[in-house]
């Protein structure tokens, strides 16, 4: 959502727990500080938050959700989710799955801390007006740049060069928590539309029925509550630059539409009959191959092929070498100055580790260890075991090695691995990478078994069989 939150005495919380005895003390100990809004499920959250002109700056979110509240599934996609609707939030894990890998891995997608339940009022409180302090520091100011010296990211600079003063779209693409809102900043910046104002819009933060009236506007008595007439960003956006972030979240019919603004500049306010015409230059962003969303007629051939005049691809974190470290640099700097408080140093060892992780959760996740490590740590050095806590274990040992310098680089992960968990158990965590690669290999293929399980290798009775186990083993947990 780009409409900045309007300045109230209390700023705004969500609490996304189904425990309604929860959800009602939570807001009486909170509510003299926060103002709180309560939801009981993923949809529930996801419905509130598209209703509302802007989002709340933090949320408190507990993992275990239905429809399966055992499990910290539905905690997991809906942090996933409203870190897509809203970067700009902070948001902390309050949990009775207190299992610390699924701690790491709420991290990891995200979340800027984790909580066990039962927690003391006093904790939260200071845990919530720290995150606060971190969103009013973020606020009006550019946190990261594009900052690095490696190959693909002085690509990524030559690219948006090239590209800034051209009329036509722009497709920015990259892993979720990459940064792409950033390079289309920065790609409208080194346009000659700089001194415009750049608008954004987040496809997956709005209703699908507001879509069209917030894009295009609408006329007065267009529809229930259409009480004035209202441009849209597509005419606010005249002579400057439109990014719709999360494009690959747009409903088809309204793909159609998008497609006529770029083929000729046309379109109309819900309610009119009246073209109008925009010279708004567009960039959009997505985390979704929408090669395959074509493929799949989720989404428009022909509007992908005009979105993607341009391409820019945004390199993942792991693929970014040594820049992790001017990356740490930055981020330290930033955050000990607004907290005043003495930078946290990493010894030798803690380094090498630094540059080994892969950040699946990309610079956000970076950010966020950065934050932990400077308000846990402000001014200790840290060592390979306060850094390894800060870590999702689950994304390692990078498996499929094949080359000895791979198998080191295994072995070394795996050990770092068993020393760093006191109660590691070889079982458990080859079950979690069996479930991991079975359930992305479901999502690849949307849910189809057969062709899941030849992606896997395996076939399709071994891959029910497995799923089937899968099952039975929650069931008994």
């Amino acid at each position: 959502m780009s409409t900045p939150a309007p300045e109230s005495a209390k700023p705004e919380l969500m609490i996304v727990d189904d425990d309604p005895a929860i959800t009602d003390t939570l807001a009486y100990v909170l509510g003299s500080d926060f103002e709180v809004i309560a939801a009981d499920s993923r949809a529930h959250a996801r419905a509130l938050l598209r209703q509302r002109d802007h989002p709340p700056r933090l949320a408190l979110v507990d993992l275990g959700l239905p429809p399966r509240p055992h499990r910290p599934d539905e905690g997991f996609e809906l942090i996933a989710e409203l870190v897509a609707m809203s970067p700009a939030m902070k948001i902390l894990v309050l949990s009775g799955q207190s299992d610390e890998s699924d701690a790491r891995h709420a991290r990891t997608l995200g979340a800027i801390d984790f909580v066990a339940k039962p927690a003391e009022p006093a904790q939260l409180l200071r845990l919530l007006r720290q995150a606060l302090e971190v969103t009013s520091a973020e606020s009006g100011v550019d946190t990261s740049g594009l900052i690095g010296k490696s190959p693909p990211m002085l690509k990524l600079r030559e690219q948006l060069a090239q590209f800034a003063n051209a009329p036509f779209p722009v497709l920015i693409e990259g892993e979720s928590g990459t940064g792409k809102e950033l390079v289309a900043q920065a790609l409208h910046k080194q346009s000659k539309r700089a001194g415009k104002p750049f608008l954004a819009l987040n496809c997956a933060a709005i209703s699908p029925t507001l879509v069209e009236p917030t894009l295009f506007g609408y006329a007065k008595g267009a529809f229930t509550g259409a009480t004035a007439a209202r441009a849209g960003y597509f005419e606010e956006a005249v002579d400057s630059t439109l990014f719709l972030d999360e494009i690959g979240e747009l409903p088809l019919d309204l793909q159609a539409k998008l497609l006529r603004v770029l083929e000729n500049g046309e379109y109309q306010r819900v309610g009119e009959t009246q073209s109008r015409v925009s010279n708004a230059r567009i960039v959009t962003a997505t985390n979704r191959d929408l090669r395959s969303e074509v493929r799949h007629s989720r989404f428009r051939a022909d509007l992908y092929h005009r979105l993607s005049v341009f391409t820019v691809e945004v390199p993942a974190l792991r693929d970014l070498g040594e820049d992790k470290l001017l990356l740490l640099d930055h981020f330290r700097e930033f955050y000990a100055r607004q907290i005043d408080a003495q930078a946290a140093e990493l010894d030798p060892e803690a380094l090498r580790l630094w540059l080994q992780y892969p950040f699946p959760g990309n610079v956000r996740e970076l950010r966020n260890i950065v934050i932990r490590l400077c308000t846990k740590h402000a001014g200790i050095r840290i060592t390979p075991a306060l850094l390894q806590a800060e870590f999702d274990r689950e994304v390692e040992p990078p498996l499929g090695s094949d080359s000895m310098t791979d198998q080191k680089v295994l072995l070394e992960a795996a050990q770092r691995q068993i020393e760093a968990d006191p109660d590691f158990r070889l079982d458990e965590v080859l079950r979690r990478w069996e479930l991991g690669f079975i359930e992305a290999a479901l999502a690849m293929t949307n849910g189809n078994l057969s062709q899941a399980a030849k992606r896997l290798g395996i076939n399709r009775t071994t891959l029910y069989g497995r799923m089937q186990n899968r099952d039975e083993d929650e069931g008994t947990r």
